[in-house]
């Protein structure tokens, strides 16, 4: 039976990442038995993120604002480089940390024919230098172009006198070292602290 709507449905959730067409079909059923003001909330919440969620000016994290709450009240000596502005939820849950976030919005990739100027470099430089920051932490993904990325822009920092530091890499906690691969097992290596 082909019902041209929940087809349509269907494909909306599909087109979200990670979401197969079980997944899809799972949302859709349930917005078909939610009532149709759950239904229209649902999607009415949908296009007020879109019209109202911009990004913030400083930081290019989301905000409702022009500058976002982080940038207006957190000590800008240090600044933690994030690729994306889904990787600034993630570091907030960090709470002894009290700096400000910079989203890159992407990271080097010759292959995706991504350079420096494709992302949000300069804007980096223009923030440590207006309010000469003592710190920059790069918590970058560690893969080549997290990597790549943050050596292109530790070089370009050094000559400012900024430290600049990139987040350790190691074994997880709770986990058992026979099942950690090799790459792993060297950066936690490489990464090692006195106790």
């Amino acid at each position: 039976m082909y019902i041209e709507s929940l087809e349509n449905l269907i494909n909306s959730f599909r087109s979200l990442p990670g979401v197969g067409y079980k997944t899809a079909q799972r949302y859709a059923y349930s917005i078909l038995n939610r009532d149709i003001q759950d239904a229209k909330q649902f999607a009415q919440n949908i296009v007020s993120a879109k019209e109202n969620i911009k990004f913030c000016n400083e930081c290019g994290n989301f905000s409702e604002s022009e500058i976002c709450e982080t940038c207006r009240k957190k000590n800008k000596d240090i600044i933690c480089v994030v690729k994306e502005p889904k990787d600034v939820a993630t570091m907030e849950k960090v709470k002894n940390y009290d700096g400000v976030f910079h989203v890159l919005g992407g990271t080097i990739s010759p292959l995706e024919n991504r350079g420096p100027d494709d992302i949000r470099i300069k804007e980096l430089l223009s923030r440590v230098q207006k309010y000469n920051t003592k710190e920059v932490i790069m918590a970058l993904n560690p893969d080549v172009e997290g990597d790549a990325t943050a050596m292109y822009i530790s070089k370009l920092l050094s000559p400012l006198g900024v430290k600049v530091t990139r987040l350790a890499q190691g074994i997880s906690m709770g986990s058992e070292l026979e099942f950690t691969d090799e790459v792993t097992l060297s950066k936690a290596m490489e990464s090692r602290t006195k106790i």
